[in-house]
């Protein structure tokens, strides 16, 4: 399980139990680097830090718990980092589920994380919401918001990783999303090396395992027993 921007190991609340329970998998959920309880993050994220996520971070600590090939569950930069780490090691995903996905930056997207921060600076809500996932929430939100603002994120691309994507992937997309549009999900369709199915849900927004969630169950269950 890959969490969003602002999310960590206790965001994903009860899905992840869920997801275990549907498919009678294991489940290997964790904080990224800056987030939730693991180390505080000291330096700026830079306009690469999925990438980092994707290729740094993630094959060793699948190899230090012995996790040889495994089923990617993917949410917002979640999704992305799924997305360049099957591209980079294809033999090592069985398959993609990626909700929200981000393959290039739209203009919806940065306008969304601006707004964002004003929410954040605007009062102590959120910042007090996010205290309770993160040992620092403000490094946690202005890391992941810095990056999205910065003028050369919007060159930022990774559909050159999905040609080598081979494994089947499911693209899940909610119908409100404020940070992204269908675009993002056809051009996945369009550019992955591997069979790709989607599922588009209305009354949604960006976190469709909370806002649909027994249709992302229902999916994912699906989705997993025909691999």
């Amino acid at each position: 399980m890959l969490h969003e921007g602002l999310g960590s190991v206790s965001t994903w609340r009860d899905f992840p139990e869920a997801v275990g329970e549907a498919t009678g998998g294991d489940v290997l959920v964790y904080s990224r680097y800056g987030y939730g309880r693991s180390s505080v993050r000291k330096e700026a994220f830079s306009v690469d830090y999925m990438h980092h996520a994707a290729l740094e971070e993630l094959p060793p600590l699948l190899e230090a718990l012995e996790v040889e090939s495994s089923v990617l569950f993917g949410h917002s930069d979640g999704a992305s980092i799924a997305l360049i780490y099957a591209g980079s090691y294809p033999a090592n995903a069985l398959g993609l589920i990626v909700e929200a996905p981000h393959v290039f930056t739209e203009q919806v997207s940065v306008d969304s994380i601006a707004a964002i921060q004003k929410v954040y600076e605007s009062s102590d809500d959120l910042r007090h919401r996010l205290g309770r996932h993160h040992a620092d929430p403000d490094a946690s939100f202005y890391g992941w918001n810095a990056a999205w603002q910065l003028p050369e994120f919007i060159d930022w691309n990774i559909e050159e990783y999905l040609p080598q994507i081979t494994c089947p992937a499911l693209v899940v997309q909610g119908e409100g999303d404020e940070y992204g549009t269908l675009d993002q999900v056809n051009r996945i369709d369009s550019g992955s090396g591997g069979r790709v199915g989607r599922l588009i849900l209305g009354e949604c927004g960006h976190a469709p395992h909370r806002d649909q969630k027994d249709a992302v169950l229902a999916a994912t269950k699906e989705f997993v027993e025909a691999l």
